[in-house]
């Protein structure tokens, strides 16, 4: 589980577009540049290395 309060500052790192938590599959995502950010042991990897394509 993420912090709420992290989760309201944290913003893509590719596009600055808002992020949801997809907490069932762990990973973060921005529906504006369709990329997928790892969450890894509940910390957010906001690399832009590390994204998938949605």
């Amino acid at each position: 589980m993420i912090n709420k309060e992290l989760l309201d500052i944290l913003a893509c790192p590719e596009c600055k577009g808002e992020i949801v938590y997809d907490e069932p599959n762990q990973r973060l995502i921005c529906h504006n540049c369709k990329k997928k950010y790892p969450v890894r042991d509940g910390i957010p990897v906001m690399l832009v290395e590390e994204a998938e394509a949605m």
